[in-house]
């Protein structure tokens, strides 16, 4: 392969292998370096230098064994020997010492044996004969005095010692000059270590400059007039295959661009054209708005005033008149009351639905415990005339309208009471916990239930799962509640684990400014139970 035509990546790994595989040497060669130097600096610290040391301490422990025996030669007390014997143990431990300390040492560890005899003779020939004498025939002067023999007895003990201090110093400055050696080799490795990594960096940089630097920079002088509107401006590039080919590609981004053109501009025409029917249609939306916000009005008072006329006169016809007339017209003026009012409680209902989001005060902090001890106290004659429980959690603070969260626990509550089952007292658990960035609350009761398969049926506005005439109401309070969670950022569910009873759950996001959110909804929670008589508050 020709190298002039070689990829930059080629090149880049070249370079590196050549300067891995140098470094490479160096790091062997300093690592049997270092370990050699390692060796001789312990074998100098930790053997040849306290051997030298044991040297000192032989001369000083055959001195104490002299001068000991000399005072026992003279006094004859045998306590004056203890210091004799103390020496005599310590030159046995310190030899033994010496020996293990010199063990590889051949040549020193024979010196040191040369030395054991030496004092042992010392010993055997010149202190125990007396010691033993004195024993027997008391302490003397005379015999106290040094005569030549044991002077020269005790000089070629002394000898021994000191060739083997000179010995062990010899030695000592030997490995002493292969550490200074072995420490220099490794200076000049890691000095040429230096030199490498310098010339790599000098290589990679003259390499990136000629082969990339350059190469990009005359790429983007040929893009720049190609920017500026020269579109049949032919793009050619030089340097290694990548940007070459890089080139190659930007010429056909660049003919591509220039036979598309026209078509981006059609685009854009048909852009504009879309954006002129969006704000039409905006400007329809915004007219049907007022529309629905008129209809609101209307039915809020232009329609609810005759619907009040109706319903009041068929209330008097009703009192006046009952029992005066046949049973079917008492029954014909008590449908037409009930159908009055059924009307007014669906038009206040649609009026409530219409409203939520619409008119707004602005959301708030806002405590949910509160929320749930003012809506259930709403419910406190059905409360008290079926003995129901309410159950709460310290529930959480949230962002949101009070009067719309209020609306949603009502709504919730006053379901589970109105489907109570017939066999049960009603109780009524509201628990709370927090699932990431969301606080999941449920709504748990024991009465009839909901069957699976009507789970999203009920939320439908006018959905009725019963007849009005087993259950009051509209079939509108969930279809209220789920636009109350969705409106608030939240989702609303019905969980179909729940076996008796039903189990509503619903989210709401946990408030951004809330730094720690979690210690609301610890394991010891506070608990709320609403008995019979009264919505009691406790805190664990």
């Amino acid at each position: 392969m020709n190298p002039t035509r070689w990829s930059l990546w080629r090149r880049i790994i070249a370079l590196c292998a050549v300067v891995a595989g140098l470094l490479g040497l160096i790091a062997v060669s300093a690592t049997v370096t270092a370990a050699a130097n390692r060796a001789d600096t312990t074998k100098v610290m930790d053997r040849l230098t306290p051997a030298l040391i044991n040297t000192e301490q032989l001369n000083s422990q055959l001195l104490r064994q002299q001068t000991s025996a000399r005072t026992f030669l003279l006094t004859g007390r045998e306590s004056d020997l203890d210091t004799y014997k103390a020496a005599q143990q310590s030159e046995t431990e310190i030899l033994a010492d010496t020996e293990r300390l010199l063990s590889d040492e051949p040549d020193l560890l024979s010196t040191v044996h040369d030395v054991a005899a030496a004092t042992s003779r010392f010993r055997r020939e010149i202190t125990e004969p007396l010691i033993a004498q004195t024993r027997t025939d008391g302490p003397s002067a005379e015999r106290a005095t040094p005569t030549a023999a044991s002077r020269a007895v005790y000089t070629a003990a002394s000898s021994q010692i000191d060739a083997l201090r000179s010995g062990l110093n010899t030695r000592r400055n030997t490995v002493s000059a292969e550490v200074r050696s072995t420490g220099n080799v490794l200076i000049v490795l890691l000095a040429f270590a230096g030199i490498v990594i310098i010339f790599a960096g000098v290589a990679l940089a003259l390499l990136l400059r000629r082969l990339v630097t350059r190469p990009v920079t005359e790429l983007a002088a040929e893009v720049r007039i190609v920017a500026g509107g020269n579109y049949d401006h032919a793009i050619t590039g030089g340097g290694p295959p990548e940007l070459a080919a890089l080139a190659a590609d930007v010429d056909t981004m660049r003919r591509r661009i220039n036979t598309e053109l026209q078509d981006v501009v059609e685009a854009r025409r048909l852009v504009e054209e879309a954006n002129r029917m969006l704000e039409q249609q905006a400007a329809e939306l915004t007219r049907s708005n007022r529309d629905l916000e008129q209809f609101a009005y209307v039915a809020s008072h232009d329609l609810q005033e005759p619907l009040r006329k109706v319903a009041s006169f068929c209330q008097l016809l009703q009192r006046r008149y009952a029992r005066q007339l046949d049973e079917r017209a008492d029954q014909y003026i008590a449908f037409a009351v009930d159908g009055a009012q059924r009307m007014q409680r669906l038009i206040n209902d649609l009026l409530a639905f219409s409203r939520i989001g619409r008119l707004t005060s602005g959301f708030s902090d806002i405590d949910l415990n509160k929320v749930v001890v003012d809506s259930a106290e709403q419910f406190e004659s059905l409360r008290e005339s079926t003995s129901a429980e309410i159950t709460f959690v310290d529930l959480p603070v949230v962002r949101g309208e009070e009067p719309l969260l209020g609306a949603l626990f009502s709504n919730l509550i006053g379901n589970a009471l109105k489907f109570r089952h017939p066999d049960r007292t009603p109780h009524i658990l509201i628990d709370c916990q927090q699932v990431g960035e969301e606080y999941e609350f449920s709504v748990e009761d024991n009465g009839i239930g909901i069957e699976p398969e009507f789970a999203d049926k009920v939320f439908v506005i006018f959905q009725r799962l019963h007849a009005k005439d087993a259950y009051p109401g509209t079939g509108i309070g969930l279809a209220i509640a789920k636009k109350i969670v969705e409106y608030h950022g939240g989702r609303i569910w019905i969980d179909p684990s729940q076996t008796e009873g039903t189990l509503f759950r619903f989210t709401l996001p946990v408030p951004v400014s809330d730094p720690d959110p979690a210690p609301a909804l610890s394991s010891a929670s506070s608990s709320s139970t609403a008995s019979s008589s009264s919505l009691e508050e406790s805190v664990q």
